[in-house]
């Protein structure tokens, strides 16, 4: 009796909480975008500036290695007599970012936590967490997978007494993050997945009926972000998006399993 009144007080305060965040206006959701976007933005800056006190480490043995490990190495050159501080700015920027994921992530949810059910908020940690894992995990594969394998195809193509591949360093590092993002972004669909079958949109069943198609859209983009010709490269993503879609239906299934029993508990 006493456990059943202590359940039902916890669910009276739940549901004035909500009537209390339901009442928030317009301007009082702005305020709070604000907020979340300067704190946002601040998690950037410090990772920027935590980015750029180890930024020739960062643009030698990170970003410029693979272009050295390739047979025979990439030749980069730098065409523009700003063109060194301009990628530096940019790898500062551009890590920055990347390096602050979390609080990004972290924000983004507090922000719509609002909208969310009482069962589901305590979930905002291990989202967090988990996207923060999926993005730094596409962003490894594209690196020591992708990478070598697309940079040393372009090494050995062609012909080398004809045509010498000097690459400006611009082109080369807009290649090397744009790839580099692209995977970690990819890597998110088991994320997307999750939030899709929470609000209700994407279904396991959907997923399952539907698996031969994604195959197609998964070689489809496969190729598209490949930055290789070749049917290796493509095969190189193409695996682990058919892997990442499958792990998506189970996650929808398990989120829906979940789901379900809560509304036949209460």
């Amino acid at each position: 009796m006493l456990f059943r009144k202590k359940i039902e007080s916890e669910r009276n305060d739940e549901d004035v909480e909500n009537n209390h965040e339901k009442e928030m206006g317009f301007l009082d959701h702005l305020e709070e975008l604000r907020w979340r976007i300067i704190k946002a933005l601040l998690g950037v800056v410090l990772a920027g500036i935590l980015v750029g006190i180890f930024i020739n480490w960062i643009m030698i043995n990170v970003l410029f290695q693979p272009a050295n490990n390739t047979i025979p190495p990439l030749n980069i050159i730098n065409l523009k007599p700003y063109g060194q501080f301009t990628l530096y700015m940019e790898v500062i920027i551009i890590g920055g970012i990347i390096l602050s994921i979390p609080n990004i992530l972290y924000q983004f949810w507090r922000f719509i936590e609002p909208a969310l059910k009482p069962n589901e908020r305590k979930y905002i940690t291990a989202i967090v967490i988990f996207s923060t894992v999926c993005f730094l995990g596409g962003i490894f594969f594209a690196y020591f997978v992708m990478l070598p394998t697309a940079l040393g195809f372009f090494a050995d193509f062609g012909s080398d007494t004809l045509i010498h591949d000097n690459i400006a360093a611009d082109e080369y590092l807009k290649f090397v993050i744009s790839v580099l993002l692209a995977a970690g972004i990819v890597f998110e669909l088991p994320m997307v997945s999750f939030f899709l079958s929470k609000i209700g949109i994407l279904k396991p069943e959907f997923m399952k009926k539907y698996r031969k198609h994604a195959v197609v859209i998964i070689l489809l983009l496969a190729a598209i972000l490949t930055p290789g010709p070749d049917i290796s490269s493509q095969l190189l993503l193409g695996i682990p998006l058919f892997i990442l879609y499958e792990i998506s239906i189970i996650i929808c299934r398990l989120s829906q399993k979940k789901e379900k029993e809560f509304l036949e508990n209460n």
